[in-house]
């Protein structure tokens, strides 16, 4: 066999397996996706945007636990939101696997006070 024949099994074979995963996620998500939506308002659940017939295609399901094979006929796994805050927590979920949640990582808070003394600045400044 020529080698373009072996590429060109090897790119239908490739082809096949992507088509079938596809086919695969739709299916799998048709079916979380109509269930949260009978079940919940179409409202974003981080930024309350609120969703009609027009623009529903923008709410996403996210999975609170990062699993998309968890799906309780209850919907306790799941939150819809818009697509950019689904991508903003997707975001944090990758950071935090990639680095971690050390106690070294916290952000103390401000200490400093610029208006500690004002009160007695304004009335030197009377005077």
């Amino acid at each position: 066999m020529s080698k373009t024949t072996d590429q060109k099994r090897a790119s239908s074979k490739v082809d096949q397996v992507l088509a079938e995963q596809r086919a695969y996620i739709a299916r799998r998500e048709k079916g979380y996706r109509e269930q949260a939506l009978k079940l919940y308002p179409w409202i974003c659940g981080r930024c309350s945007r609120e969703f009609g017939h027009a623009n529903v295609r923008e709410l996403t399901v996210h999975h609170v636990d990062h699993n998309h094979d968890n799906n309780p006929v209850d919907g306790s796994n799941w939150e819809l939101l818009c697509i950019y805050c689904h991508d903003e927590e997707h975001s944090k979920y990758v950071n935090f696997v990639q680095y971690g949640n050390s106690p070294g990582s916290a952000v103390e808070p401000a200490t400093h006070n610029p208006f500690a003394d004002l009160k007695e600045k304004m009335k030197a400044q009377e005077k």
